[in-house]
């Protein structure tokens, strides 16, 4: 299992990273594992606001539909256009070709410390496998 260092997580398996002025958000490499070979990714429109905890996109698979929810408050600044035809991407490279949207946040100060670190995340995942 891949974790970017330099991106926090949520229990629900998405992440954040920074970016150039702007956080990307994925699914992480577990969570895109789980569902296998990913066949749709619904996203948000450009400009839309999303806050943190909210739903903003749907991933659907051979096996299993799952929303994605969001790990920061913002706008959508940029959408990944690639995944409309290779949506494949999520599954080959989650956190760097397979990214879903980029977001200007709104709250980062008061939001970034309640995302999950790498080692916690991690611990997360070992804990929800070890439970199936």
């Amino acid at each position: 299992m891949i974790i970017d260092e330099n991106a926090r997580y949520m229990e629900s398996h998405e992440w954040a990273r920074p970016g150039d002025g702007v956080y990307f958000i994925g699914v992480t490499d577990y969570a895109q594992s789980t569902l296998s070979d990913v066949v749709y990714v619904e996203l948000p429109e450009i400009g839309d606001r999303i806050e943190k905890d909210e739903q903003f996109g749907v991933i659907e698979s051979v096996k299993a539909a799952a929303d994605i929810f969001s790990p920061l408050s913002g706008e959508v600044v940029a959408i990944n256009e690639r995944l409309e035809d290779e949506p494949e991407l999520v599954n080959a490279s989650p956190f760097e070709d397979g990214w879903l949207i980029q977001i200007k946040p709104t709250q980062l100060e008061d939001e970034w410390d309640t995302l999950l670190s790498p080692l916690e995340y991690k611990e997360v995942v070992e804990a929800e496998e070890a439970s199936h």
